[in-house]
């Protein structure tokens, strides 16, 4: 198969896996934690544009595909999201934020990525928390198509380097991960 397929296909997934979740949120299914989110739309872009600078190519276009949802739900979830927002979760937003300090002085898309990817993983932690205490805030579908499109995004590269892949890595961990314990503690519950 081609690259463009592959990575056409993994933007499909974004938008297979977020119609449902943005339903939700107007359902009140789903409460989406609106840090986590806020830092993720800030992240997201950067990685977008780390990817390009770095050669990923139309491997490029689900971090595209799901930037325009992340930012949609970051604009929910300060409506209808989660307001159990606790010390420990500002915390991780003021160490996410701070993390951009870096990468702004930087001027490098490799550390900028690294540095992102970073922020991103700190930012999952309010969601982990939230979700740990609260499974039925979210909903495993996002995260399971999620899984799926880093894992095709992987493939739709076009240029393989840490700029690049990082990132796809590390949300198929969180992703999978995020799944988990969205359906274990659910059905504990």
């Amino acid at each position: 198969m081609d690259k463009e397929v592959f990575a056409i296909v993994a933007a499909l997934f974004a938008v297979f896996g977020n119609v449902p979740y943005l339903l939700d949120i107007l359902k009140g299914r789903v409460k989406p934690h609106p840090y986590t989110w806020l830092v993720w739309t800030l992240v997201s872009g950067i990685i977008f544009f780390g990817q390009v600078s770095k050669g990923a190519g139309i491997g490029a276009l689900p971090t595209a595909a799901s930037e325009i949802f992340t930012v949609i739900i970051f604009l929910f979830s300060l409506r209808y999201g989660f307001r159990g927002v606790t010390g420990i979760d500002t915390l991780f937003l003021a160490i996410a934020l701070l993390g951009i300090v870096p990468w702004i002085l930087t001027n490098d898309p490799t550390i900028s990525v690294v540095i992102a990817v970073s922020i991103d993983f700190v930012a999952f932690l309010p969601t982990l928390r939230k979700t740990w205490k609260h499974p039925r805030t979210e909903t495993p579908i996002l995260y399971g198509m999620n899984a799926l499109r880093h894992g095709l995004a992987l493939v739709s590269l076009r240029a393989y380097n840490i700029a690049t892949v990082l990132h796809s890595i590390v949300m198929i961990v969180m992703n999978v991960f995020m799944t988990a314990i969205i359906i274990m503690r659910t059905k504990r519950r």
